[in-house]
């Protein structure tokens, strides 16, 4: 009989790729259907407002492929930047020589070499590999290595050209512009004007000047339209700037027409359209420039957490100390704080004493003490002494990466309500082409004389008016300021979908244990029987848990070392989540646990019924010790209430939410902990497994369960829940499963999680309403539908204007949130 074995699945790679060119959400849905159909692609999202796309692929998938689709819907990707530090070079001709190197790798875009600091700066599409840009300089004969930035930090150097290019292009769009208003507009709405160019230039010359002026600008700053948007039209994906292109091109080509071949257009639609054209370019470009300048500010966290790490570095050659960039550092080395410093990266004090500053991480304004052996965190300040600590984590690997790159990757997602817009732009920009050919064919049919210029004039009205743009943005702004600004508080969303899911939260199940409480209790009882005295069951107890993780076996191990009682080695040590450890110390079995794990082992705990009531009502949590097979002690462990549960609890209260407590403690202790803080629900007793069981009896008729733990044992209750919210001074396991991240243990920013994601989708409504709104009400009046009631029609200018302001009220409005305040506390990061 022969047995097959099941392939393993194939391992993907994520890619994360900068998209330019995207300026409207049916943008977003070409590019993300592109990287969609290239084989062993299973997910692509991409992100209107930080111009990223996030790639899920199988690992066949090279970079190239990606790059061929996204050049074949109309985009391109932006070039990445590397930093090589070069070795070797002497002279100007070794600049050339690794320059020409560089520039003949494939995907290299520029290659920017110094003498002086031997650093050379490439920019570079991704399937050029640092590697090969590597083996480029080595080939010609020098040594090169990647720069490791201490924190990735996307680069901005495009975004800044582009916006200075944006404003040159407006400001020469409307100084050209204005004469094509004054000759043309101005005319008609002042007699004496009028009078004054037909008798200096006459119409004829008048409509020239508006020709070439309109032509320069369409060709000067309204390139961008044309060079985008005909391209797109003609693969059959036509986007905004394919709207603004053919709308102009359209008013242009007529008035070029009745300018200088009069003859051909019918008695009565000679007017010419000069100013529409030119005045559309000038307010698109107008948007354009206010849109990219709020959307500059919707990165704001992100440089400011950048912002919180030193350039450079203090650290320990021999006997001497040498300053370094923080790049490189490595991990190993020794680095030197003094007072006043801010620290550079993650390590272990080994010398020395000091107060630290750790609101950034924590949101806690009172300094913290640090002596040797305690952890410090790069980007958090020194006070007043000063100390020496070896670094553990450098680079990538450093909290404060951690924390921006998870506030990068929130900023990225894409909210399950984007699917709807998603849905709808992927047609909006056909349909209005077809409307604008609809308003056109009808009005030359039906309409009054001269019926070609009122279907030209409403049909370009419609191309125009309907911009996309503001869809496209409704979401992503609202989600790059609302987790910026929840960063700041010290709440990190690390998936975007909790984003919108916690806005529904009815029930907030907490655990206890280093959630509700301070997670470092105190040994405050101990009662033996039998023949082992109280030192000898402490000192064995103390072996055990000292291979714990759980924070109530640190009290025990904390009671043995007050006592002084000598250390003991422990063979086949296993920890039982939810009931207790066990292992052999000097050749004896010790098992120490719950009432449960002696259960389990077969022992009766009925001699200590009464004291395990009595310390159960006084919140404190009973285990037993037993030794070689047979119950030898009780003893408790008492675990104080964080000072904020209380005021967590009742923000929870005022938002609605009801409040839960989950935990593996028994339910004496349980419940008068609950008593204390004002939990509404109390599930005690319960194994891991126990508390997805209790998730799923809480969540039963409702969606809205959010469960908040710190340890492993909370992981799988994490991943269960509607959304999980871990405690950041928790476990790496916990932090990893969850969906949102407190950095601190302070439980009120458990409600001000909560309050960022109601005020967030609700910008967002606000956002789509106004977008969607805006079309649906505007098409209309721009094809015309109300002229033939009131005589109104709606003139191309106005409709630039109106589409133009539909993006920037879009993003003004998402900055909003920036502005947003915890609800108890003046938590923020600093």
């Amino acid at each position: 009989m022969s047995t097959t074995t099941a392939p393993s699945p194939e391992r993907t790679e994520k890619f994360d790729l900068a998209i330019q060119g995207m300026t409207c959400a049916s943008c977003v849905r070409r590019v993300e259907k592109a990287l969609e159909r290239v084989p062993g692609v299973s997910r692509a999202s991409v992100n209107l407002a930080t111009g990223r796309a996030s790639v899920d692929a199988a690992r066949s998938v090279v970079a190239s492929d990606l790059e061929q689709a996204v050049f074949s819907a109309g985009y391109e990707i932006a070039p990445e930047q590397t930093d090589l530090a070069i070795e070797g070079m002497t002279c100007a001709s070794c600049v050339r020589r690794v320059e020409k190197s560089l520039l003949a790798v494939p995907g290299v875009a520029s290659a920017a070499v110094n003498l002086a600091t031997e650093r050379a700066t490439v920019r570079h599409q991704p399937s050029a590999s640092v590697k090969d840009l590597v083996a480029a300089v080595e080939k010609a004969g020098y040594q090169a290595k990647e720069v490791v930035q201490a924190v990735h930090v996307h680069d901005h150097g495009d975004k800044a050209e582009e916006f200075d290019r944006l404003r040159r292009n407006l400001i020469l769009a409307v100084v050209l512009a204005l004469p094509v208003v004054v000759l043309e507009m101005g005319t008609h709405l002042v007699p004496a004007l009028h009078d004054w160019v037909m008798n200096m230039l006459g119409e004829q010359t008048s409509r020239v000047v508006q020709f070439v002026l309109t032509t320069v600008i369409l060709v000067g700053p309204g390139r961008r339209f044309f060079t985008k948007g005909v391209p797109a039209l003609l693969r059959g994906g036509p986007d905004m700037n394919s709207l603004v292109a053919v709308g102009t091109a359209a008013a242009w080509a007529y008035s070029t027409v009745t300018t200088f071949l009069p003859a051909l257009m019918p008695e009565g639609t000679r007017n010419v359209y000069f100013e529409a054209a030119a005045v559309i370019v000038a307010l698109i470009l107008l948007g354009r420039f206010l849109e990219a300048r709020a959307k500059g500010r919707t990165g704001e966290a992100i440089k400011r957490l950048v912002g919180l790490q030193p350039r450079t570095a203090q650290i320990l050659r021999g006997n001497e100390t040498v300053e370094v960039a923080v790049g490189d550092v490595v991990a190993g080395d020794v680095v030197v704080v003094r007072p006043g410093d801010r620290i550079p990266v993650d390590g272990d004090v080994i010398d020395g004493s000091s107060y630290v500053d750790e609101s950034m991480i924590t949101g806690e304004p009172v300094p913290v003490s640090k002596g040797a052996g305690d952890e410090v965190v790069g980007g958090t300040i020194n006070k007043t002494g000063s100390f020496t600590f070896r670094a553990t984590k450098v680079g990538a690997d450093t909290v404060l990466a951690q924390i921006i790159r998870m506030v990068e990757q929130a900023q990225g997602a894409k909210l399950p309500i984007q699917a709807m817009v998603d849905r709808v732009t992927a047609w909006f920009v056909p349909a209005v082409m077809t409307a604008a050919l609809l308003t056109f064919v009808v009005w030359l049919i039906f309409g009054p004389d001269p019926a070609l210029s009122f279907a030209l004039v409403n049909a370009v009205a419609v191309l125009i008016i309907a911009c996309p743009c503001a869809m496209g943005l409704a979401t992503p702004t609202s989600i790059m300021v609302g987790t910026g600004r929840a960063a700041e508080m010290g709440i990190l969303f690390r998936r975007g979908d909790a984003l919108q899911t916690l806005r529904s939260a009815t029930i907030v199940a907490f655990d206890k244990t280093g959630t509700m409480t301070e997670g470092r209790p105190r040994l405050t009882d101990l009662e033996v029987i039998g023949e082992i005295d109280e030192e000898e069951i402490l000192r064995l107890s103390a072996a055990v848990e000292a291979r714990s993780e759980h924070p109530i076996a640190a009290a025990i191990v904390d009671a043995a070392k007050t006592l002084d009682i000598g250390d003991a080695a422990v063979e086949d040590f296993e920890a039982v989540p939810g009931h207790g450890a066990r292992g052999t110390v000097d050749g004896r079995r010790v098992e120490i646990g719950a009432d449960r794990m002696m259960a389990a082992a077969g022992l009766s705990v009925d001699q200590f019924a009464d004291v395990a009531g009595r310390l159960g009502n006084e919140g404190k949590s009973p285990l037993y010790v037993a030794v070689d097979g047979r119950l030898q002690a009780v003893l408790a462990v008492s675990d104080p209430i964080r000072a904020t549960t209380p005021a967590g609890i009742a923000a929870l209260h005022a938002l609605g939410v009801k409040v839960a407590m989950i935990t593996g403690d028994n339910r004496r202790t349980a419940e008068a902990v609950a008593r204390q803080v004002g939990v509404d629900t109390v599930v005690a007793e319960v194994l891991p497994a126990g508390k997805v069981a209790a998730l799923r009896e809480l969540s039963s008729g409702s969606a809205g369960v959010v469960f908040v733990g710190d340890g492993i044992n909370d992981a799988p209750a994490l991943a269960e829940a509607g959304v999980g919210i871990a405690i950041g001074t928790g476990t790496d396991i916990a932090v990893e499963t969850a969906d949102v991240v407190l950095m601190s243990g302070d439980l009120r920013n458990v409600a001000n999680a909560i309050a960022v994601s109601r005020a967030t989708l609700k910008n967002i409504q606000q956002n789509l309403f106004w977008a969607f709104a805006y079309n649906v009400a505007l098409i209309p009046v721009a094809a015309g539908a109300l002229f033939p009631l009131y005589g109104v029609l709606l003139s191309p200018i106005f409709a630039a204007g109106a589409m133009a302001l539909s993006s920037v009220f879009v993003v003004t409005n998402a900055l909003r949130l920036r502005g947003m305040k915890p609800r108890l506390s003046n938590l923020s990061m600093r």
